[in-house]
């Protein structure tokens, strides 16, 4: 595995141009494993309506192409900008004329800079676009140049904003503290698909990013939403994993309310974390949510420290 680097992080985010590594993932043991870019291939999944998925290597990516232009949902790590642009040019001959980060997360914005500079307009959150320039700070502390900010969201919002483009009408929506407390949800209404961003985390344990705002009560109450906007035809792109439908949302929001009963209710029998973790409280879930990045004891330590955090249990 030359071509493999590992990487022992505190973090599920990683900071290719810098090395700078934050600690969101605090007190566990996940690794990241970052490929040879090279061998990184992207692949494109059209859902009509001039929609489209893109899977490459981090956060799915949403596209809508058409006569005005393309809008990215996310943009993945800096080194696949080229070949997502390649993949683009197969769908449209149009440039990119929006990115809409759903959070602040270097596997969703990392090509942010690189498609900045080709004129693209970036839009986002107003936390994500906080977070992302105290990034920025850091990166000036640490180097002898000085980094230009042109991947810092340059359009911000706190509630809901509507694109009209292509004739789709896109809305981009905040959604209460989930998996950080400035993730927003994309849903384009005519093509009838939804761009959860990491609120959703298709078949395998969430992420939940309490650092920054992340909770799971906000995880599970997203469903609710989400639901509600949806019908039995809709698609959802969800931040990882496979295209869903509502069904599997539901199964996942049923998954999180077990999860975080477990938890609850070790916590107030006053179950101290590792021995709570050794009872293996989730053997049953792991078939089927435990074959990733995120595995039950990293989950557990995430919602311990959130429940305990939030006082509410």
């Amino acid at each position: 595995m030359n071509n493999i680097k590992q990487f022992t992080i505190y973090s599920c985010i990683v900071f290719i141009a810098t090395g700078l590594l934050l600690t969101s993932l605090a007190n566990t043991h996940a690794q990241v494993i970052l490929p040879d870019w090279d061998t990184v291939k992207i692949k494109t999944h059209n859902l009509g309506h001039g929609i489209y998925m893109l899977e490459g290597f981090g956060g799915n990516i949403g596209v809508s192409a058409g006569e005005d232009g393309v809008i990215l949902v996310d943009d993945q790590y800096a080194p696949l900008t080229e070949k997502i642009l390649a993949a683009l040019d197969v769908i449209s001959k149009k440039p990119v004329t929006y990115v809409i980060n759903t959070h602040w997360h270097d596997d969703h914005t990392g090509g942010n800079e690189n498609l900045g500079k080709s004129g693209a307009v970036i839009v986002a959150h107003e936390k994500t676009r906080s977070y992302l320039l105290d990034i920025h700070a850091e990166r000036l502390k640490q180097s002898q140049t000085t980094p230009k900010n042109i991947g810092i969201p340059v359009l911000t919002f706190n509630d809901v904003l509507t694109f009209h483009f292509n004739g789709q009408t896109i809305h981009a929506f905040h959604v209460e503290p989930a998996h950080t407390d400035g993730d927003i949800i994309i849903q384009f209404v005519e093509a009838n698909v939804i761009h959860t961003g990491d609120t959703y985390f298709n078949g395998f344990y969430p992420y939940i990013d309490v650092d920054h705002g992340g909770s799971i009560d906000g995880m599970i109450d997203v469903y609710d939403k989400l639901i509600a906007i949806s019908d039995p035809e809709t698609r959802i792109i969800p931040g990882h994993g496979d295209i869903a439908d509502r069904n599997d949302m539901r199964e996942y929001q049923t998954m999180l309310k077990t999860v975080r009963s477990i938890v609850a209710n070790a916590i107030i029998a006053g179950n101290p974390i590792d021995e709570f973790i050794a009872t293996e409280p989730l053997k049953a879930l792991d078939p089927i949510y435990g074959n990733n990045l995120i595995k039950a004891p990293d989950l557990l330590r995430m919602l311990y420290k959130d429940l305990l955090k939030n006082g509410n249990l």
